[in-house]
């Protein structure tokens, strides 16, 4: 679909060692990394170690290429597990050589990196945030106007226990978030309606 590497870059590869962490979270993304040979980690770092593993890509491989086709920053951490022959191509040249595709072919593409955007997104903050942050933000997302109150509200339209393991948590630990929710007076309401009464501290506790 892209063109070879080699004629996306006038720079040779490199190779980097085993360990080497080849990109950070939340960093601006500047240039695109093709992996041609070598075996990498995605994941969280914490304390210097790649404590959290989402996954591991083998090359030929193009290495968070959806952040910078969609202007965001680095979603994971990338860490070579092995010897790594990469080469790294300016977000400038990788964006001027999508742009000579079909139009179709742009939007399926744009399409499908903010699907894998988002499930990254989705799986790193199971591991940044609690139980609780977890829930706030799931409910934030999936909150609408409440008619009559002006507030807002959630419909769960799901069973708990299939929400729970969306949030990457035990039933049990759904409802007893739930339930600290509703005592704190950041929910409240029965059934499968639950009303957002403090929606800015429910934004505090998710973290967004």
């Amino acid at each position: 679909m892209l063109a070879s590497v080699s004629s996306l870059t006038s720079h040779p590869g490199v190779t980097v060692a085993a360990g080497t962490v080849l990109l950070h979270r939340g960093d601006v993304v500047d240039r695109i990394i093709h992996v041609s040979k070598g075996l990498v980690t995605l994941g969280v770092l914490q304390h210097g170690s790649l404590e959290h593993q989402l996954g591991a890509v083998e090359g030929p491989f193009w290495l968070e290429a959806a952040s910078g086709l969609l202007g965001l920053t680095h979603a994971v951490d990338a860490v070579a597990q092995t010897p790594v022959e990469l080469h790294y191509i300016s977000v400038q040249d990788f964006l001027a050589e999508v742009n000579t595709l079909p139009a179709s072919t742009q939007n399926l593409l744009k399409d499908l990196a903010k699907a894998q955007r988002q499930q990254t997104d989705l799986a790193v903050s199971r591991f940044s945030k609690d139980a609780d942050a977890r829930c706030a933000e799931w409910l934030l997302q999936h909150a609408a106007p409440q008619e009559g109150s002006g507030g807002l509200a959630v419909t769960l339209t799901e069973r708990k226990r299939t929400i729970a393991a969306q949030l990457g948590i035990a039933p049990e630990t759904f409802s007893r978030v739930l339930r600290h929710l509703r005592e704190r007076q950041l929910i409240s309401g029965g059934g499968r309606i639950l009303s957002l009464p403090n929606p800015q501290a429910l934004r505090e506790l998710a973290g967004v």
